[in-house]
């Protein structure tokens, strides 16, 4: 169903840039993840902060497998909540995840986790690239 626009001052275009295609859109993908995360570099490490509101630290999985980090959150509906008839809802039950690539070195050892007031919290080392010490040329056969 399509509703009629009331503002007709503004460009046909403007509903355009709002796809989630055009990042920084209103309705762009950023602004619907329920799971948001900063990444900060600070002393020689990687700091990520994801905000999980409404969950448990027992809903949340963290794992390395092959250098990526996945976060994984779950939160399922009650019983009694299955049976209401709801108007309006917004809150996120399910099953969400994400995964950064931290590195093939970094091991669960490293990663220091906590979780506080729905922010879960990651501390885990940078890897510096291994540096070439000398300049090569490479020869095109």
């Amino acid at each position: 169903m399509m509703i009629p626009r009331k503002d007709w001052g503004m460009s046909l275009f403007d509903d355009m840039f709002d796809d989630p295609f055009f990042e920084g859109g209103r309705n762009s993908r950023k602004e619907h993840l329920p799971m948001k995360t900063d990444i900060v570099e600070k002393d020689g490490k990687y700091e990520l902060k994801m905000d999980l509101p409404g969950y448990d630290k027992n809903d949340i999985q963290i794992e390395v497998e092959d250098g990526y980090l996945t976060i994984t959150a779950s939160r399922e509906e009650n019983k009694d909540e299955s049976t209401k008839k709801y108007i309006h809802k917004e809150r996120y039950v399910g099953k969400c995840s994400r995964s950064f690539y931290v590195g093939e070195d970094v091991n669960e050892d490293e990663i220091k986790a906590s979780f506080n007031n729905g922010t879960l919290c990651l501390e885990f080392p940078k890897n510096e690239p291994e540096k070439i010490d000398k300049k090569r040329t490479i020869e095109i056969e």
